[in-house]
C-alpha cells in the first residue's frame, strides 16, 4: 500500500549526496557509530544479540537473514546524511516547493447542481512550498496517515481544483483510494 509519509521519505532520501553502505559490516559499523559506540543499543533496535552486533562489526559474519537485511537497511536509510535530509525538507518548504505525481479517488462537497461524484484522476503538478512545509511539518509531528492524507487533499484541492483560489471557492476535496503517489525534490 502506498503512503504519503513513506513516499515524502523517499523524495527527500533522492538528495543523498553519497550512497548508503553496502555490505552489514559497513551497516552494523554506522549504526554503533550513530549510538555512542553501543553495540547493546544497536542489538535491542534490531532485535538480535550484542555478540551478534559484534560479529557483524568485525566482519566474522557477512550475509544477515533476509528479515534482519531488512531491518538494518530501513534503520541505516533512517538515519543517513541528516544534513542533507535536513536541507533538502527546508528548500522544499520554503522556496523549492515539491513534484506530485498522483492517481487516486478524488471525492468533492461542491455546491448544488455540480458533479460530486468520486472518480479515479492521475495528477501532476507542482506543490508550492506553503503546503509542503504543512506536510513535512505534520510528519515530524509524527501525523497519522489519514492526517497527512487530509493535508495533501486540501494542498491538491487548493491547488488543482480551486486554482489557488481563482474558482470553486468552497469546494472541498477528499482523497479517498490512493492507487499510486510518487513525490519529487
Amino acid at each position: 500500500m502506498v503512503t504519503i509519509g513513506d513516499e515524502l521519505d523517499k523524495a527527500v532520501q533522492g538528495a543523498f549526496t553519497r550512497p548508503l553502505p553496502k555490505s552489514a559490516g559497513a551497516q552494523m559499523r554506522y549504526l554503533v557509530k550513530q549510538h555512542q559506540r553501543s553495540t547493546r543499543r544497536v542489538a535491542e533496535l534490531l532485535g538480535i544479540s550484542q555478540r551478534t552486533v559484534e560479529r557483524y562489526v568485525k566482519n566474522q559474519i557477512k550475509t544477515p537473514r533476509p528479515d534482519l537485511a531488512d531491518r538494518l537497511e530501513r534503520e541505516v536509510r533512517a538515519r543517513w546524511q541528516p544534513q542533507v535530509r535536513a536541507r533538502a525538507k527546508q528548500t522544499a518548504a520554503t522556496t523549492g516547493g515539491i513534484m506530485i505525481d498522483v492517481q487516486a479517488r478524488f471525492g468533492y462537497t461542491a455546491a448544488p447542481g455540480s458533479t460530486d461524484d468520486a472518480r479515479i484522476r492521475h495528477l501532476t503538478l507542482a506543490l508550492p512550498p506553503q503546503h509542503v512545509a504543512r506536510l513535512f511539518t505534520a510528519q515530524q509531528a509524527s501525523a497519522t496517515e489519514d492526517q497527512l492524507r487530509q493535508i495533501a487533499a486540501e494542498a491538491l484541492g487548493d491547488v488543482y481544483f480551486r486554482d489557488n483560489g481563482h474558482r470553486a471557492h468552497g469546494l472541498e476535496v477528499a482523497l479517498t483510494d490512493l492507487i499510486d503517489l510518487e513525490f519529487e525534490l
